[in-house]
């Protein structure tokens, strides 16, 4: 059986944590500022946890059990 190959794309957008659990950074932070309110932008900025019901499939594309 050959190895498991990790997807890249899903790599780039999610982190897992020292105990295991996933987090990811939120949306609407990447572009077209002038128009979003800097307490909107500030709210933004940071991580947040995976949903529980997703999570099952990220950690397979991460290949993390």
């Amino acid at each position: 059986m050959p190895k498991m190959k990790t997807s890249k794309t899903a790599a780039k957008r999610f982190k897992t944590t020292g105990t295991g659990k996933l987090r990811r950074l939120q949306q609407n932070r990447q572009h077209l500022f002038e128009k979003k309110p800097s307490t909107r932008t500030r709210r933004l900025d940071g991580t947040v946890g995976v949903h529980p019901g997703d999570a099952k499939k990220i950690k397979r594309m991460l290949c993390k059990r």
